[in-house]
């Protein structure tokens, strides 16, 4: 297989126009590694990240839902397996994470079926939407477009199109549950 046109930067070859980001949360990832062949690009990713990932409406957990849904749906091998260490580390359980493999309960299943909406119709139905509000907030709501359609649609076309690593630290910890955290586990091969 060739080689990508875009690895993850190296401390070494890290560019001059974006030190500070080195040092903070482009430096941490291979994404973003990935990402910073496009300085410009990293530096106005930076402020966006901030509110998506960590100031949204939606809070650290139903966040994590979005993420592995979205993440499963984009074939993102990457940020499934980067979002399942999250939302262990957060403290769900295997059958949580799982779930959302599918359909499940609740407000889990609300989002899911609002992701999944968001990926097949471009949008929410107006009821869909209505409910959804009801449950989460309609700031909320906003957020969760916005994570699907802008930031983790962004994140899964880049990662895929330049096969981007996983990082090691969440290699090692899915060697630990490989079926957890792969994409396609052997259980779900095996029906297909």
């Amino acid at each position: 297989m060739p080689s990508s046109p875009c690895p993850p930067i190296s401390d070494a070859d890290w560019p001059e126009e974006i030190p500070d980001l080195r040092e903070g949360f482009a430096g941490a990832l291979n994404v973003y590694r990935t990402m910073a062949h496009h300085p410009a690009l990293l530096r106005a990713w930076a402020p966006l990240r901030q509110h998506v990932v960590k100031e949204n409406a939606l809070g650290p957990e139903l966040t994590e839902v979005v993420i592995l849904r979205a993440g499963l749906r984009m074939g993102s091998a990457y940020e499934w397996a980067h979002h399942v260490s999250r939302a262990l580390a957060l403290g769900f359980s295997e059958h949580r994470i799982t779930a959302i493999r599918g359909t499940p309960e609740g407000v889990d299943g609300l989002i899911v079926n609002a992701v999944d909406a968001l990926f097949d119709e471009r949008m929410l139905a107006k009821e869909q939407e209505a409910e959804l509000a009801e449950a989460i907030g309609r700031k909320a709501v906003i957020d969760l477009i916005a994570m699907v359609g802008f930031y983790y649609s962004v994140l899964g076309y880049l990662l895929k199109t330049y096969d981007t690593p996983i990082d090691d630290t969440i290699q090692q910890e899915a060697q630990k549950q490989p079926e957890l955290f792969s994409l396609m586990p052997r259980s779900t091969r095996a029906a297909n």
